[in-house]
């Protein structure tokens, strides 16, 4: 029987594709701006914000393609029904970020399977 809520396995097949996709992007940019012989700075710290800024975005607006295929979706913890907010999906991602793998330290804990990074920004992962 499926639990409600994803498994540590789900959660890191997500992440997976997720990362191929943002390595993906990356290699596009790349290869966008060697067709040009002077690109402004401005330009490379745009396309670095929009590659930071794919999680969080997609995670508020809907959910990422690694999200999307796995069939989860990150919802407030307080309303399952409701999507993050934009803010809580950065909190999310920067605690997510910068903990690694020790966020995921909960799952095995908690009956609702939040990481560290989910009790913070006030998220849950549940099955789409």
């Amino acid at each position: 029987m499926n639990s409600k809520y994803p498994s540590l396995l789900d959660r890191t097949k997500c992440i997976t594709i997720d990362t191929i996709i943002v390595i993906g992007i990356m290699f596009a940019f790349t290869e966008i701006l060697h067709f040009f012989d002077e690109v402004d700075n401005w330009v490379k710290m745009v396309m670095f914000v929009l590659i930071l800024m794919y999680e969080p975005l997609f995670t508020a607006f809907g959910a990422t393609i690694g999200q999307d295929k796995m069939q989860i979706r990150v919802r407030k913890a307080s309303d399952e029904s409701k999507k993050i907010d934009i803010i809580q999906a950065i909190i999310r991602f920067i605690f997510k970020y910068f903990l690694g793998w020790l966020s995921f330290i909960t799952l095995f804990t908690n009956k609702k399977k939040r990481a560290i990074h989910d009790i913070i920004s006030g998220s849950i992962v549940i099955r789409a």
